[in-house]
């Protein structure tokens, strides 16, 4: 895959998002599907309330078009590039069922825990098999060595672990506007460069329509966001970022490419733990981009930060790889 490819890629994808947004926005706004902003938040974010969300479908769909078209066009549309495709849209309509109970059916808690939980191991479980009809490799290796764990039949569970944990973690990030979008398009352009490097074309041809689809949709949710990602687009970007890194044998390395979401998650384990044990908040509040908002400062900064830091860690990752 070419540079000139690579840029074709990733600007399709970004035009499509666009293109779709334009539209869509009034539409949502017109029906009313406005996000609630919860109470104990941020005293600053009450005013985003009544902010078309769901605005996932925007990229989702972008990212669908742009690989099945590419992957056609250049002999891409592989069992791997079906399955990422697969997850991303099964996490997707996930999360949209439960952003269309929030706001549509004004059902504040959406979907249950454990209804989300059994849909996401079910989408989990059925990719795993699509990738068992042919050969699939069942090892896990450490990051920047040869090394390689085998754990045979029990890396379903792992693989049920990966893309459940994932998608929450980057559904709890969701927090500021664009951050996730900005970190996500990041992280994937991370692993749409190790494709390349790699070998695996149809990876890459994935996570780049990813990142253009992402920068799209940036344009309208960067501060002030005139639209959210909501859940059906952060449970899908979470999905879809765990099995590209399965996908290219590099999982544990998704740790380092996705910082910012394995931080914010680990914040508010540690957060509800110490409340639990001591009565204590480590941070005033969680995930931890709250905790620098309610610290002074702007969201903006938290945002730039944090996007940051995830340029620094997919750079950490992919620079080895690379020279």
């Amino acid at each position: 895959m070419t540079l000139a490819t690579t840029i074709t890629i990733i600007a399709i994808a970004f035009i499509i998002s666009a293109l779709l947004a334009l539209p869509l926005i009034p539409m949502l706004r017109r029906l009313k599907f406005g996000q609630s902003i919860r109470e104990e938040g941020p005293q600053a974010h009450q005013k985003k309330a009544g902010t078309p969300t769901m605005g996932g479908i925007i990229f989702i769909l972008s990212i669908i078009v742009t690989a099945l078209a590419l992957g056609w066009m250049n002999g891409l549309l592989t069992t791997q590039t079906v399955v990422l495709l697969l997850v991303l849209a099964g996490f997707g309509l996930i999360g949209f069922l439960d952003d269309f109970i929030k706001v549509v059916l004004k059902r504040n808690l959406g979907l249950t825990s454990l209804q989300k939980l059994i849909g996401q191991i079910v989408i989990a479980v059925v990719s795993y098999l699509l990738l068992r009809l042919g050969p699939f490799e069942t090892t896990v290796g450490l990051p920047f060595t040869s090394l390689e764990i085998d754990l045979g039949p029990f890396y379903v569970l792992f693989l049920i672990f990966w893309l459940v944990g994932f998608s929450n973690a980057v559904n709890l990030t969701d927090g500021l506007d664009g951050l996730v979008a900005g970190t996500s398009s990041i992280a994937f352009a991370a692993f749409g460069v190790l494709g390349l490097v790699y070998g695996q074309e149809d990876l890459s041809l994935v996570a780049f329509s990813v990142t253009g689809a992402l920068l799209g949709f940036l344009l309208f949710n960067a501060n002030p966001a005139k639209i959210f990602m909501g859940d059906t687009g952060s449970l899908a970007l979470g999905g879809i970022l765990a099995m590209l890194s399965v996908l290219m044998k590099q999982e544990l390395l998704l740790l380092l490419v996705g910082i910012v979401f394995v931080i914010e998650t680990l914040s508010v384990i540690l957060q509800v733990i110490s409340f639990k044990t001591t009565g204590k908040r480590i941070f005033k509040m969680s995930p931890i981009h709250h905790h620098f908002e309610l610290s002074g400062w702007s969201e903006w900064k938290v945002v730039i930060v944090f996007w940051t830091a995830a340029l620094a860690a997919a750079l950490i990752a992919v620079l080895p790889e690379v020279i």
